[in-house]
């Protein structure tokens, strides 16, 4: 069914529904210490009001959810060539977005979405600081017609292509055989080799949030402080210790397998008009169409465990308003064996990018990393310590254990930064466990920083930074007469080459 978007369209009624619960969420994260405060403190005295404020504050919501749902129209302009949205609750907002800077459309589907039965659809802009476009609650057919329309007026990749060529057909996508199949399996290989990191950091969080409670009722005689204390240091210290470590290490591996089996649960990435189309999900569902012409750098990322499980972990990065968008909207591939690997990016590229002239950084770049992760921390520890703190010097065993996992760290992290340059491609190589390959064609570059300390002159070392639509790549204190030579190289190939860089 065709749908005539030249006309206001509306989202489905049922989505009041989901500006309902959006709203609750909304207000909920604003108000949630107040909220805290007003479940510890809830007495008699108070009760009374409580409960006559809740149904005037879903009242008031369900009236909001009304207004944003009532007051949320869009439409195609086609005389302007432009995408309008209008929203807002009282005062109306109207946003406007020029077709041809339409970078990516998403379809999505959270758990809510999923049992009431609509669909969310995000348009993404490249290369402006212009606002990104979601509607909420749309039926699938009528998501799967404002996409496909809404490909259809991306910008020409040449002047030799018609909008025909351009256009990408989603639904028979969706229904042809998977290019690629993500495992559950390899899904499970990931989660147990990956994102160690990103789930300490969790961890950590919910321990320091749980250890300012104690505090805090501490501080209010809800639990004696002196007694608390007493008993762990009491207390078999070492084996808590050591339990709380192995209880932290299975912590970190269950929540890396649920997190990557929930995110990317059924991924398949279906291959139509030489683009991939990109579905996944458990509970939220998303889609995601990546175009060849539209890549600025791909990361090819791999371990010493998942080289033995032979899978590696894609993030493609397309045209962003900034670095922090980038990384943010970085479309991951997790769980290729090796031959899809080489598939997708003969795909993206047209062939599998070689890594040709290697440019290596100055031991010096080993020596200030060493100072800033080492050398100072050990400093201003022993600084504390010996001025105010000296029970600190009782954990000197900690500190060589801190030293030489930073020293390793350092280290291979040094031995893995490289620089590789063919006529085609540039690749950053980086890490020290997680060896990451970032992929770059010089005629993506938007422009080239190099740069140089007056102390590193008589050195001939330096730096040089990539800026694409995509993100930043940078490499430091190399050889500072090859930086140039290779900036002036890309310099030309930029301003005499004809492709598009988005």
């Amino acid at each position: 069914m065709k749908v005539d978007f030249s006309q206001p369209q509306r989202q489905s009624s049922i989505g009041v529904l989901i500006m309902f619960f959006d709203t609750i969420q909304e207000y909920g994260r604003a108000l949630w210490p107040l909220i805290v405060i007003g479940i510890f403190k809830f007495d008699d005295a108070n009760r009374l009001y409580i409960f006559l404020s809740i149904p005037i504050i879903f009242i008031t919501i369900g009236i909001i959810a009304y207004l944003k749902y009532r007051n949320f129209t869009f439409f195609i302009d086609n005389e302007n060539s432009e995408f309008v949205v209008t929203e807002g609750v009282f005062n109306k907002t109207r946003t406007t977005i020029q077709l041809h800077k339409i970078q990516q459309v998403n379809i999505k589907q959270s758990l809510l979405q999923r049992i009431i039965g609509v669909h969310a659809l995000d348009v993404d802009t490249a290369g402006t600081n212009d606002k990104e476009v979601s509607i909420k609650a749309v039926s699938h057919e009528l998501a799967l017609n404002l996409k496909s329309v809404l490909l259809d007026n991306i910008r020409k990749v040449s002047e030799n292509e018609t909008v025909a060529s351009e256009s990408f057909d989603v639904q028979n996508a969706i229904s042809e055989q998977p290019f690629i199949s993500i495992s559950f399996l390899s899904l499970l290989k990931v989660g147990i080799t990956s994102n160690y990191i990103r789930s300490l950091g969790l961890l950590l969080a919910f321990f320091v949030t749980t250890y300012d409670y104690i505090i805090r009722f501490s501080n209010h005689g809800i639990i004696n402080e002196d007694q608390f204390i007493n008993y762990f240091d009491k207390g078999f210290v070492m084996r808590f210790v050591g339990i709380l470590i192995v209880l932290l290490l299975a912590a970190i591996l269950i929540i890396n397998i649920f997190r990557t089996i929930v995110k990317f649960f059924n991924y398949q990435i279906t291959k139509q008009s030489g683009s991939l189309l990109l579905s996944f999900g458990l509970f939220a569902t998303k889609s995601t169409i990546i175009k060849p012409e539209k890549v600025q750098i791909i990361s090819v990322t791999q371990n010493y465990f998942q080289k033995k499980f032979d899978i590696l972990e894609l993030k493609i990065k397309q045209a962003t308003s900034g670095e922090k968008e980038a990384r943010k909207q970085a479309i991951e591939i997790p769980g290729c064996n090796k031959n899809e690997h080489i598939a997708i990016l003969k795909l993206l590229f047209g062939e599998m990018p070689g890594k040709g002239f290697m440019l290596k950084p100055n031991f010096r770049k080993l020596g200030f990393a060493v100072f800033l992760t080492i050398v100072l921390p050990l400093v201003l520890f022993y600084l504390v310590a010996l001025n105010g703190a000296p029970n600190l010097l009782e954990y000197h065993y900690g500190v060589a254990v801190y030293v030489v996992f930073m020293g390793i760290i350092q280290y291979f992290s040094f031995r893995n930064n490289r620089l590789f340059i063919n006529d085609r491609f540039i690749i950053k190589q980086s890490g020290a466990w997680d060896i990451s390959n970032e992929i770059i064609e010089p005629h993506r570059i938007q422009a080239i920083t190099t740069s140089q300390l007056f102390w590193h002159k008589s050195l001939n070392i330096g730096s040089i930074t990539l800026h694409t639509a995509g993100g930043n790549v940078g490499f430091q204190l190399g050889n500072f007469e090859k930086i140039r030579n290779y900036a002036n190289l890309w310099l030309y190939e930029m301003e005499t080459s004809d492709s598009n860089w988005m």
